[in-house]
């Protein structure tokens, strides 16, 4: 049986601030297969991880991301809405202390820019996976793709050998983002995330070129055959966002590929990769 992927969805969120670098360092300690980002253009185009377009919810600020250049980005601060952030209470009595990571420096309640997650990524000791989830609409349009896979070909990762051996995963909501993707960089794996199912491809199809599709829990709360149709088609499963050890079985169950979660420790141990 093939092995499920976990991936942190923006990180180690559930106990700190999301897409801050200490909840991807913390869910890497953890031992998550992949770190989970939602990424944006700041006004003098850099990518940065913010999944909403204002950064009012997740920060001290207020704006949209697109009218912000990365200088004033820098001097918000992302972290301290999180009220838990720097000494969280382990979820249950078989996690440790010691699994925390300490107390973060400065530069950790900073934006986080993707080239810094990047460099997180491919400086750990063992291998993990960057699953980058672009968000539209947004008035920069295509300039988000080339921007990505600009940056990803700077590091050599535009072209894998391969798309299984690829360090990168390119997700999205809007299927035309994939499509600019798979003409920028045929080799990189897309996954094409969905709230609802269009009818077209309901049968377990996918869009073309496209590897995996990433519905939503209550999508196979609703539908669990779904999976078992993706499959028959030839695609990959990665379903969003689970937490509770009930949902965690059930879409194990069934036999996704990957699980997309806030607390990425708990799939592992439902798993019995962690004890």
């Amino acid at each position: 049986m093939p092995r499920v992927q976990v991936v942190a969805h923006r990180g180690n969120s559930l106990l700190y601030a999301e897409h801050t670098l200490e909840a991807y360092e913390a869910a890497v300690v953890d031992g998550a297969d992949a770190l989970e980002c939602d990424v944006r253009l700041t006004r003098d185009g850099v990518l940065v991880c913010v999944h909403d377009r204002r950064v009012d919810r997740t920060s001290d600020g207020r704006g949209p991301v697109s009218t912000l250049e990365l200088a004033e980005l820098a001097e918000l601060d992302f972290r301290s809405w999180k009220a838990e952030h720097a000494f969280p209470l382990p979820l249950d009595p078989s996690d440790e202390l010691d699994d925390v990571v300490e107390e973060p420096d400065t530069d950790h309640g900073r934006v986080l820019t993707l080239e810094r997650l990047l460099q997180l990524v491919l400086d750990h000791e063992r291998p993990v996976q960057l699953h980058v989830e672009t968000k539209h609409p947004t008035r920069y349009g295509p300039l988000v793709e080339r921007t990505l896979v600009d940056l990803l070909d700077r590091y050599g990762l535009a072209t894998p050998p391969s798309r299984a051996e690829s360090r990168v995963t390119v997700m999205s909501f809007a299927a035309l983002s994939l499509r600019r993707v798979h003409g920028l960089a045929p080799s990189v794996p897309t996954v094409f995330l969905v709230e609802r199912v269009p009818l077209r491809y309901r049968d377990g199809s996918l869009p073309s070129r496209v590897q995996a599709v990433g519905p939503s829990l209550e999508i196979l709360r609703a539908h669990p055959g779904y999976v078992e149709r993706v499959h028959a088609a030839g695609g990959r499963v990665h379903v969003w966002t689970c937490d509770e050890p009930d949902d965690i079985d059930f879409v194990l169950g069934l036999g996704v590929d990957a699980v997309i979660s806030n607390e990425p420790r708990r799939v592992l141990r439902r798993l019995g990769r962690v004890p």
